[in-house]
């Protein structure tokens, strides 16, 4: 069920997008999670504070070595934790190209090892204040024909 003020739509005949109101960690632990970071690995404000506490490897993801565009990936029991890099530094902004390139990443990874749900917050529409009906659309426009689903939360 959708938010209020929340724009979501879904094909059900390959994915679904949805968007429910509540904690992000709270969703099934068999779903993966997504979120986005710099290419610092900071974290040190919004969700990204939380992403830090609970599943940790700031060294193993920059040993990664991903650039803006990019996503990271740390595997956490039975779930993957996606982190779309999507700004050179905590401190700026991301593009609406940056994070284009982040979710094709996320979805080659996806698709390439299995990945059929995601949970997200409303990426990139927090501290870094992109436009969610645009980002919405982007999302769909990325994953749709994949067979992934995707549950927004929204506080």
């Amino acid at each position: 069920r959708d938010a209020p003020g929340i724009l979501c739509s879904s094909r059900p005949s390959a994915w679904s997008l949805s968007c429910v109101k509540g904690d992000l960690f709270t969703c099934p632990p068999h779903e993966a999670l997504a979120h986005c970071i710099s290419e610092d690995c900071r974290m040190g404000a919004g969700i990204a504070v939380e992403f830090k506490k609970r599943f940790g490897g700031v060294e193993e993801l920059k040993a990664q070595k991903k650039r803006t565009g990019e996503c990271a990936v740390l595997k956490r029991d039975s779930r993957v934790v996606y982190y779309l890099v999507t700004k050179r530094k905590a401190s700026q902004k991301p593009t609406y190209d940056s994070l284009r390139r982040s979710l094709e990443a996320m979805r080659v990874h996806c698709i390439q090892n299995g990945v059929t749900s995601i949970s997200m917050p409303r990426i990139g529409c927090g501290l870094d204040r992109l436009d969610w009906r645009q980002v919405s659309v982007m999302v769909e426009e990325v994953f749709r024909d994949t067979g992934v689903s995707i549950t927004v939360y929204a506080p």
